[in-house]
């Protein structure tokens, strides 16, 4: 016991005055199972002890309990694996467990970013399992891994949830296997952040520093509220001049939607697209492959790839490889461009805020529902799937506020 108070200790778990009432929880747990601390217990015998608890003591009480008890168990099995050697045939084991995700993933039109993301966290699920064998692994160990990364790696709730997919992805497609209770993991703390808002003259402060094709994608991102992904994802045909929309395909939650395209933009845009119509001829010409389509419509269509419409709206410079399909051609613009572009505009600016450029997509809600726009319309044009998603703009909106005025003032 005295190891394992030492061990939250130093991982700063639970603050040191709480101690000495987790320590006496998981000793009541015990005694009430008859038991030694160490011993296996079941999800059964800890119902039981909570509903007991519930009879004389509050709803913190039993939570804390709770609580004391599942970082204990989670310690006894953290320690145990790391003193287990893992299994002399395990690593090949894994590796056809990685192709076979791989395989999946792809067979099931998952994106680069998705697939490379999933195949992160199995790497960190390998090296928390010590090399185990992949085909040996229950609800425990991934009970234990989310546990660990809340506990030991301080992760955010979404990091975490995120990691649970992976997981749950490989249990479900690959292995075969059910996951069938984690409600036992130690869950990440929540924390409610406030977007990082840029004023109207903030934002064209940071205009002022940009030119060519990085002024005008983060042009297109403000004024119509785009993730960098759905921007760098946009194909000709996808901006409508007439109806003054652009259409997003698989946005966010894998939906298309409309929002609106700035009428200010249109001459621009209009310029780049006939720039970006030589490199496209000049491909045709040097016989490059089309682009790279989506889902299956590249074997249905195959010529597709080479049609006006489909291309890149912000193709780039350069020819590339395919990872997937080891092709050579023309990808659209990398991520990291733009990335570097607002970076360096946003210091140059002399902004001390946190500028990224998903920090113009929060611009966009704020001043929109500053200028008293409903908040549904603001939520479809922003692709979210929920209203609460949304909301959180009105915290950083100036104009709910109230009109509160400080008494200083």
């Amino acid at each position: 016991m005295e190891e394992f108070r030492s061990y939250l200790l130093s991982k700063r778990i639970v603050p040191e005055k709480n101690l000495v009432y987790y320590l006496s929880w998981i000793t009541q747990f015990y005694a009430f199972c008859d038991k030694s601390p160490g011993d296996d217990v079941s999800a059964e015998e800890i119902d039981r002890f909570l509903k007991y608890l519930m009879r004389s003591r509050e709803d913190w009480q039993v939570n804390q309990a709770n609580e004391a008890i599942q970082l204990f168990i989670y310690y006894n099995r953290r320690k145990y694996r790391n003193e287990t050697e893992g299994d002399i045939d395990s690593d090949a084991k894994w590796k056809v467990v990685v192709q076979d995700m791989v395989r999946v993933l792809r067979l099931k039109h998952r994106s680069l970013s998705t697939e490379k993301t999933y195949i992160g966290w199995l790497r960190s699920f390998y090296r928390f399992l010590n090399g185990q064998s992949p085909y040996e692994l229950d609800s425990s160990h991934v009970k234990d891994f989310l546990s660990y990364l809340a506990v030991e790696r301080h992760v955010s709730p979404s990091t975490q949830n995120q990691a649970f997919n992976a997981i749950l992805f490989l249990f479900r497609h690959v292995l075969n296997n059910n996951i069938d209770d984690i409600k036992g993991a130690v869950r990440a703390s929540k924390t409610r952040r406030l977007p990082s808002v840029l004023t109207k003259q903030e934002v064209f402060l940071i205009f002022d520093h940009l030119n060519t094709t990085g002024l005008l994608m983060a042009q297109l991102i403000y004024g119509c509220g785009l993730p960098l992904r759905e921007c760098l994802e946009l194909r000709i045909k996808d901006i409508d001049f007439e109806r003054s929309c652009v259409t997003v395909r698989s946005g966010k939650g894998d939906k298309d939607r409309e929002t609106v395209l700035p009428e200010s933009l249109k001459d621009d845009l209009r310029q780049h697209l006939d720039q970006t119509r030589v490199l496209y001829e000049k491909d045709r010409r040097d016989n490059v492959p089309g682009v790279q389509l989506p889902g299956a419509l590249e074997r249905k269509y195959p010529n597709a790839g080479k049609e006006w419409g489909w291309q890149w709206v912000f193709p780039s410079k350069t020819l590339s490889v395919d990872p997937r399909t080891r092709q050579i051609r023309r990808y659209h613009i990398h991520p990291t461009y733009l990335q570097k572009e607002i970076k360096h505009a946003a210091l140059a600016a002399g902004l001390t805020k946190r500028v990224t450029v998903h920090t113009l997509r929060h611009s966009f809600a704020t001043h929109l529902l500053e200028k008293g726009y409903d908040i549904r319309t603001i939520q479809e044009l922003l692709g979210h799937s929920t209203l609460r998603a949304t909301m959180i703009y009105t915290h950083v909106a100036q104009k709910n506020k109230l009109g509160v005025q400080s008494p200083l003032d």
